[in-house]
C-alpha cells in the first residue's frame, strides 16, 4: 500500500540528492537547517505527480522528459519570496538623494534611467523603486524604467499583476500609499502610472543566454538574493552585473551581503546611510574589495566629505 502523503519523509541521502540537483541547475544552496522546509513544500508536487518517495520524485526531475517543466514546478515552492514594499528603505532614500544625483553629475541617465531589481521576486521592490523616480520628479524630464526579474514564474506571475494584500503594506510611508495606490474587493492595486514604469520577466541569473537579454543598466538592486548561491555562482552572477551596468553604474545588495573578499572590477563608493559598489567609468584591474580600514582619531574630529551631488 502505498504511504499517505503526509507520511512521505526526506531521508538525509534524498536531501542531498536533491540539494545537489537544485545547486547544479540553478546555483542555488539549501543548508542543513532547510530539510524539513523542502520536505513540506514538496510533498504536494509528489501528490500531484504520484510519487511514492522523494527518490522517485529526483529521479522524475534528471530522467523525465517533463522533469525540465517539474524544475520550475518545484522552484515556485521552494523559493523563499519574503518581501514587501519599501524593505530596507535607506538604500532607497540613497537612491534619491544620492546615487541618482551622482548619475546625472556625471552625465549619465540625462534622457533614461533603467534599473533592474534582479531577484525582484513578487514585485514590491520594484514598484518602490519606480514610486520613489516617480516621487521624486524623475519621470518629468527623462524616461525612467524599471526592469524586474526572478526565476519563479509565480512570483512574476503576482508582479505583472499587480494587487497586494496586507502583509505587503508594513513599512511603506502612508502617504505612498494614498498616492499611488487604490482599494478594489481583489485587493490592492499599483496605480496605472506606476506600472507603466515597470516590466518584468523570467530570468535565470546563472544563465548566461537569458542574462544578455538586460543591458545598459544605470543601477541593479540585487537583494537577499546572494546568500543562496555558492562561491562560485555569485562570482559569476557579480560578473554578469559589471557587464550589464553602464559605466559610472551602481550595484546595491542587502544588508547582509558584501563583496568583501570576493574577487570584482567594482569599486566601494561611501554614502551616508549605505555603502554601495560602483562600476568605474574607466577601465581597471581585476582586484579583491578589501574592508575599509579603521579611521585614526584627529583633532579636531575629521569631516568625511559627502558624495551627494
Amino acid at each position: 500500500m502505498s504511504p499517505k502523503n503526509e507520511e512521505i519523509r526526506l531521508s538525509p541521502e534524498e536531501f542531498r540528492l536533491l540539494r545537489e540537483f537544485f545547486n547544479q541547475h540553478c546555483g542555488l544552496q539549501f543548508g542543513p537547517e532547510s530539510r524539513l522546509s523542502m520536505e513540506r513544500r514538496l510533498r504536494e508536487r509528489l501528490a500531484v505527480l504520484g510519487h511514492r518517495s522523494f527518490a522517485e520524485y529526483h529521479q522524475f526531475l534528471r530522467h523525465h522528459p517533463r522533469g525540465r517543466a517539474e524544475l520550475d514546478e518545484a522552484l515556485d515552492v521552494v523559493t523563499v519570496n519574503e518581501t514587501y514594499f519599501f524593505r530596507e528603505d535607506y538604500q532607497l532614500r540613497a537612491l534619491k538623494s544620492e546615487i541618482v544625483p551622482m548619475l546625472i553629475k556625471a552625465g549619465g541617465a540625462r534622457n533614461r534611467l533603467s534599473i533592474w531589481s534582479a531577484g525582484c521576486s513578487t514585485g514590491e521592490e520594484v514598484y518602490s523603486i519606480a514610486m520613489v523616480a516617480h516621487d521624486a520628479g524623475l519621470t518629468a524630464s527623462r524616461e525612467v524604467r524599471v526592469f524586474g526579474s526572478d526565476i519563479s514564474r509565480r512570483c512574476i506571475a503576482v508582479a505583472r499583476r499587480g494587487v497586494y494584500g496586507s502583509s505587503s503594506f508594513r513599512a511603506i510611508p502612508p502617504e505612498m500609499r494614498r498616492r499611488y495606490f487604490y482599494d478594489r474587493p481583489d485587493g490592492v492595486h499599483v496605480a496605472d502610472e506606476i506600472r507603466a514604469m515597470c516590466q518584468f520577466g523570467r530570468l535565470n541569473l546563472l544563465d548566461g543566454s537569458s542574462a544578455r537579454v538586460v543591458s545598459g543598466v544605470d543601477i541593479i538592486f540585487c537583494r537577499n538574493v546572494l546568500i543562496y548561491f555558492d562561491e562560485a555562482s555569485r562570482i559569476k552572477v557579480i560578473n554578469s552585473f559589471h557587464e550589464r551596468l553602464l559605466p559610472g553604474g551602481f550595484l546595491l545588495l542587502g544588508h547582509s551581503e558584501s563583496l568583501l573578499n570576493v574577487p570584482t572590477k567594482f569599486e566601494l563608493v561611501h554614502l551616508r546611510e549605505d555603502l554601495v559598489y560602483r562600476k568605474p567609468a574607466a577601465p581597471v584591474r581585476l582586484g579583491v574589495t578589501e574592508p575599509p580600514a579603521p579611521e585614526a582619531p584627529a583633532k579636531p574630529p575629521f569631516q568625511k566629505p559627502s558624495l551627494s551631488g
